[in-house]
């Protein structure tokens, strides 16, 4: 077989074919080299190369995991692998190299995944886009280069859509992994909030927003990477229920019928574009013709009270993360070290009380709890994935009178213009992400399912949210609409 064969195959099928001698794994690592030169040049996905080291590992004796021989891109972002940098999108991180893998590489190690490089990611993880300034050009979406691929998990989302990789490690702190499987019609579930270590150098990601997995073509990837990587790391400081069955054999599980709330209505911000809601629509019509009950409800949010808590906490994220970076260099970060965006949240993050991060902290769980009363109607909520299709490259780069603005508060960081800042934030700033981080606030697992594409031919996700701890149930309806609508083979033509 010419391993021109080697887009047909998803991650679980190559590791097939290496396991009965078919294939080689240097083959598939070939394979993969081969497209990300070929491809990469155009969009930018792939910010590291270790090529000799995959070459070399595919050679010798791999673990025998799930994901034997198959190759593996890791995001910028959080993934420490020893004797790699991990510049996290900043340039604050030149020359930092890991020393040791952290338990989430060490766990794709083990499933045999061999890892060809890293993916680009915006500074810290911080925007719904790719176009960090460190990597010297933005990551663009190959169903159109004109358009983001999303983010923070951009580089992941361009690279296995493009078809280098059938899988990459990508993480979601308020969208991160779905927002890009939407933009470039992937399947991406976000687990529940500790079901993937991020030890040992991270207790908690994002005041517990975080959470790490991966972008896939086809859901049992998902599902049996998340059976290999899941479980608590020693230390780690949230606990979640172990799951009854491993996940690849919820998929061969008929769902039942499920009870699913919908909306198309903006949680976090005020308009949805027309071809959202109508990807919500269908969703919920496919949904209906496979025997679910779908009824029009969703949870009464105080959107202004949580996007102010989602940022008070975001930003004082921000602030000490640049502050840890500076320890681990030797050196206090300063201003032209990092985007001017990022800087401000840094600021802002400095200004907080910390009643008010307490504040900010009791909103979210009391959210949480009010996620909980719902789903005690509902098994899963349904809405669109995102607000609007994929944004064009730029669209959310700032413009020069905010630019100028940025730079007068880094002479004079006044409190009152910092907060006023924030509110508009708080008003403004989820227009686009108007509904995944929602999920991560309740710390609740979702999904972004690739079932609609536009007049344009742009991928537009469907996203459910389910109950604390049940990704079972997401990856049982998963199964069921990838096998009545079937997406893999579904790829860009630019």
């Amino acid at each position: 077989m010419a391993f021109a064969e080697y887009e047909k195959f998803d991650g679980l099928g190559l590791a097939g074919l290496i396991r009965r001698g078919e294939v080689s794994a240097l083959e598939v690592v070939e394979a993969a080299i081969e497209r990300i030169e070929a491809r990469d040049g155009r969009l930018h996905a792939v910010v590291q190369k270790s090529y000799q080291r995959a070459r070399q590992q595919a050679q010798g004796t791999l673990p025998d995991g799930p994901f034997r021989g198959v190759p593996f891109l890791l995001k910028d972002l959080l993934a420490q692998d020893a004797g790699q940098p991990t510049l996290n999108g900043t340039r604050l991180c030149r020359g930092m190299v890991a020393d040791h893998d952290s338990e989430l590489v060490a766990r794709h190690k083990k499933a045999g995944l061999v890892i060809v490089g890293k993916t680009a990611t915006p500074e810290l993880g911080i925007l719904p886009v790719t176009e960090a300034e460190v990597y010297g050009a933005p990551t663009r979406n190959p169903w159109d280069p004109m358009r983001t691929p999303g983010g923070s998990s951009g580089g992941a989302g361009a690279a296995v859509a493009s078809g280098m990789v059938p899988l990459a490690h990508a993480s979601d702190g308020g969208g991160s992994i779905r927002i890009p499987a939407s933009c470039c019609g992937l399947f991406g579930l976000k687990p529940t909030r500790a079901r993937t270590p991020l030890g040992p150098d991270v207790g908690d990601g994002w005041h517990g927003l975080a959470v790490e997995h991966c972008l896939s073509r086809t859901v049992r990837d998902s599902a049996a990477l998340l059976d290999a990587t899941q479980g608590l790391d020693l230390g780690a400081p949230y606990g979640v229920p172990a799951p009854e069955r491993p996940y690849l054999d919820e998929i061969a599980r008929e769902p039942g019928r499920l009870r699913i709330a919908f909306t198309s209505a903006s949680l976090l911000g005020k308009d949805v574009h027309r071809d959202c809601v109508a990807a919500v629509r269908g969703a919920a019509g496919l949904c209906r013709t496979l025997g679910h009950e779908l009824v029009e409800d969703a949870p009464q949010l105080d959107r202004r009270e949580l996007t102010r808590a989602y940022l008070v906490l975001v930003a004082s994220a921000c602030a000490a993360e640049l502050e840890f970076i500076g320890r681990l260099v030797g050196k206090e970060p300063t201003a032209d070290q990092v985007e001017p965006g990022t800087w401000f949240l840094a600021q802002l993050g400095r200004k907080y009380r910390g009643a008010e991060l307490s504040l900010a902290l009791h909103t979210i769980h009391a959210m949480g709890r009010q996620l909980a009363h719902f789903f005690e109607r509902h098994d899963l909520l349904l809405t669109p994935t995102l607000a609007a299709p994929p944004l064009r490259i730029g669209e959310l780069k700032l413009k020069l009178h905010e630019l100028a603005a940025l730079r007068l508060l880094r002479r004079f960081p006044s409190e009152v213009v910092l907060r006023k800042m924030l509110d508009g934030l708080a008003d403004q700033g989820f227009e686009f992400a108007a509904f995944t981080a929602v999920a991560n606030l309740a710390g609740v697992p979702a999904m972004s399912v690739p079932l609609h594409w536009n007049a344009e031919g742009l991928p537009i996700g469907a996203h459910f949210i389910a109950r604390y701890g049940d990704e079972a149930t997401l990856f049982r309806l998963a199964a069921q609409l990838e096998k009545t609508s079937p997406w893999a083979n579904r790829r860009p033509s630019r």
